[in-house]
């Protein structure tokens, strides 16, 4: 290469993946549609667009998801269903928005309906119980992405629920935890402001931040209460008073970070890895920002001598749906990681 040649994603990969990405797959049909939409750019009209979409509801995982549903729209069992993980009720809609269901589909619709209806708590926010007591970032943050992807932003009820968890963040109208007969306070799951969390031992916690900001910024930015704008502020805070390529957030158990933050998996759960820490800030303008160079380095370091990174991380044995397999390589991780190097790298 040139030294005045421009380094863009392309120059940073072994190979090319892209046609092995848009193969027509029935075992992962939305890998194809992905990386058409969001690798080569296809607009939402384009003919190839649309057939993949399609095929997303014919085979593969989606439809795996939707077999198993209850036809009141719940999974496995009724009411507020989180466990287990992960095919109870709100690991299915986070799923099927990852995996790029179509949300006009009834039976998506009603999954949706129904997590509103019994995981949303009197207070407004999401709860793995369905009570105000039971809210943790990393689940509101999953949930209320999700439900953005398939097309209830202007739901009053997810504005709800995100404007409230913006003031978890923030603690603007958040009483403390000893407050009595007020329900706007924090609980044992999430102690305090930022990212506070109970399972972390009271610590501020990284995964929390992450899915926090990955449902935040997906609200458009002309639809940004100052909460939100406050919350989001907050959080690059947080992130980046850290390294993101070692994820030494504050843990409450162990002695190093979670391994979880370097095994790259898909579909994503409660935990977050390093390349969804990457593709969040890159959504928020700092795919280019120096502070990420090492994490991006990282990503690149798994990459093989075909231009493919492999899947890490799997749910086996747990899920209704089956996703590729481990030390393989992935059309997901591949994916994943084309994102953010487009972002990092534009041409």
């Amino acid at each position: 290469m040139l030294m005045s040649e421009k380094v863009t994603w392309k120059n940073k990969l072994r190979a090319d993946p892209i046609p092995w990405l848009l193969e027509t797959d029935l075992s992962q049909p939305a890998v194809r549609y992905f990386t058409l939409r969001d690798i080569i750019g296809c607009g939402q009209n384009d003919a190839a667009l649309k057939e993949a979409k399609a095929s997303i509801m014919l085979s593969g995982p989606v439809p795996s998801i939707l077999a198993a549903q209850s036809s009141e729209g719940y999974w496995l069992h009724p009411g507020a269903g989180y466990s287990p993980k992960y095919q109870s009720t709100v690991w299915q809609i986070v799923f099927l928005a990852q995996l790029g269901a179509d949300k006009s589909d009834g039976r998506v619709k009603k999954g949706c309906n129904y997590l509103f209806e019994y995981n949303q708590s009197k207070a407004g926010w999401f709860s793995y119980n369905g009570t105000p007591s039971g809210f943790i970032h990393c689940l509101a943050g999953n949930l209320e992405a999700a439900l953005i992807d398939l097309g209830w932003l202007e739901d009053e009820r997810l504005q709800t629920a995100i404007e409230k968890h913006a003031r978890f963040i923030t603690g603007d109208g958040m009483a403390d935890s000893a407050a009595a007969g007020v329900t706007d306070r924090y609980y044992a799951y999430t102690p305090g402001p930022m990212f506070n969390c109970g399972p972390n031992g009271g610590l501020p916690c990284g995964w929390g931040a992450v899915k926090s900001l990955n449902a935040l910024s997906r609200v458009p930015p002309s639809k940004r209460t100052p909460a939100v704008i406050r919350a989001l502020d907050r959080g690059l805070d947080f992130l980046f008073r850290y390294n993101p390529a070692a994820a030494d957030y504050p843990f409450g158990t162990g002695s190093r970070p979670s391994s979880s933050w370097f095994s790259f998996g898909y579909p994503l759960g409660y935990a977050a890895d390093i390349l969804q820490t990457l593709d969040v800030l890159s959504a928020l303008g700092y795919a280019r920002d120096p502070r990420l160079a090492e994490a991006i380095d990282l990503v690149l370091s798994k990459q093989d001598p075909k231009g493919r990174w492999p899947m890490e991380c799997r749910f086996t044995g747990k899920t209704w749906m089956d996703i590729e397999k481990n030390r393989h390589s992935s059309k997901w991780i591949t994916l994943r990681a084309l994102r953010v190097l487009k972002a990092a790298f534009p041409e």
